[in-house]
């Protein structure tokens, strides 16, 4: 069998370095192994690798993974479709995920197993060297389903994301908003900038100029140096604004001034800053039913919904419950140390009919929760304990607190028609609170 192209193998242990060159000297034309990253961009550049390896940790006495993470990005700025295999110790598996999410083909645990190692490698590369001219999603951290109503979703995406439409995505809790919209970002002419993150559901109405507009020094008690907004730490790139239904009237405004405007002020300050930033906003309401109740603003509505995306809720695509939980499944065998661990037919089944009213994060928890649990090499249709749907004719027995308030907000909801303010009202419970219980339980 031939030999793969060049490889360049990046870890601080002298050891591990001369232990994995020794052995992919039998795969690669070329190993150059290097104990620190400091000089591997250039080596990069000047060796053109197949794929990287790139070790998570490289100064002493820390073991956090950020220096791997960041090193990958570094490496996906300038070479987006160069491939990273991220080389892993076992506490590390997690960071190793947020890797695969930024843009690493795969990641491999230490101590490694030599034949999981050189496959790992090879897939990599193969993944790489069959599509020279590979479409961007085959990168993505989204992971792309084959239902009919995702593949029409991966199209739009395709098509709208290299421009600077203002886009809203909407769907339930758990369907993938946030990912989503990072994926428009990783394919529009703006990824090599900053894509920020505001959870308007989660920002205090005190709280909201200063963190989207930043303040100036003294400007308030606790100011006690200048600081930049996340808009302005969004400038050149892609501001994600999450939960805008939960968004106060009188923010609305203000944000709106700024849409329109691209312009910001400190609190504090006269000073007026230029911003140039594409808008993607989400939310799990329907804005245009707030709109008509006068909840938000019709200008501001229509400001960031040039583009409307909508995610469909899992139970109305049930072809894709499987490969989810399958996909699942191989990220939590590896992080429980259970690699041989595969679907039985009857999960599989009792997956499928169920309605995952909390949608692709229940079914993530859901997988999480039967491989610790389960005891053999298949997970089977008891493993999963899956809680039972809310119907009229089937209400399950709460017995915690956290249940019976989470129960009473849904029914005080459906009571005061949707309309937030009058819930919170009625509870006796601010907007802001309302909105972290609703986040907290899923509703």
């Amino acid at each position: 069998m031939s030999k793969l192209g060049t490889i360049i193998v990046v870890d601080d242990n002298r050891n591990v370095l001369a232990a994995v060159k020794l052995l992919l000297e039998r795969v690669f034309r070329q190993v150059v192994a290097l104990p620190s990253p400091v000089t591997m961009l250039r080596q990069i550049e000047q060796c053109r690798p197949a794929v990287v390896l790139l070790d998570m940790n490289f100064s002493a006495g820390l073991n956090t993974g950020n220096e791997g993470l960041f090193w990958l990005r570094e490496i996906k700025g300038r070479h987006p479709k160069l491939p990273v295999v991220l080389f892993t110790a076992y506490a590390d598996i997690e960071l190793a995920v947020a890797g695969m999410k930024e843009g690493a083909a795969d990641f491999v645990v230490k101590p490694w197993d030599n034949d999981r190692l050189i496959a790992a490698l090879t897939r990599a590369c193969a993944t790489e060297k069959g599509s020279a001219n590979r479409e961007p999603q085959r990168e993505s951290a989204l992971f792309w389903s084959d239902s009919p109503a995702m593949r029409e979703l991966r199209l739009m995406v395709e098509k709208i994301a290299p421009t600077d439409a203002a886009i809203l995505v909407t769907g339930e809790n758990g369907t993938g908003k946030t990912l989503l919209s990072k994926e428009i970002h990783r394919l529009s002419t703006r990824n090599d900038k900053p894509f920020v993150t505001v959870d308007l559901g989660a920002l205090t109405e005190t709280l909201f100029e200063s963190e989207l507009f930043g303040h100036v020094k003294g400007a308030f008690t606790d100011a006690k140096t200048d600081r930049a907004g996340k808009i302005e730490e969004a400038d050149g790139g892609t501001l994600f604004l999450d939960e805008i239904g939960n968004l106060a009237f009188p923010q609305q405004a203000k944000l709106l001034t700024v849409i329109q405007q691209r312009t910001i002020t400190r609190v504090g300050s006269n000073k007026v800053h230029p911003v140039d930033f594409r808008l993607i906003c989400a939310t799990n309401r329907k804005l245009d039913e707030k709109v008509v109740s006068g909840e938000f603003r019709e200008d501001l509505y229509y400001r960031v919904n040039t583009i409307h995306l909508v995610i469909p809720p899992l139970r109305d695509r049930r072809e894709d419950i499987v490969p989810f939980a399958e996909r699942f499944l191989t990220i939590f065998a590896e992080k429980y140390r259970k690699p041989t661990l595969r679907l039985s037919s009857g999960a599989a089944r009792k997956l499928v009919e169920y309605p995952w009213y909390g949608n692709i994060r229940e079914l993530e928890h859901a997988v999480e929760h039967a491989v610790i649990v389960c005891d053999g090499s298949e997970l089977q249709a008891e493993d999963f304990k899956l809680r039972s749907p809310m119907t009229k004719d089937n209400v399950p027995e709460i017995t915690t607190l956290e249940g019976m308030e989470a129960e009473m907000i849904r029914k005080c909801i459906a009571k005061c028609g949707g309309n937030l303010t009058t819930v919170a009202a009625t509870l006796g419970i601010t907007r802001q609170t309302l909105y972290n219980k609703m986040k907290k339980y899923n509703i």
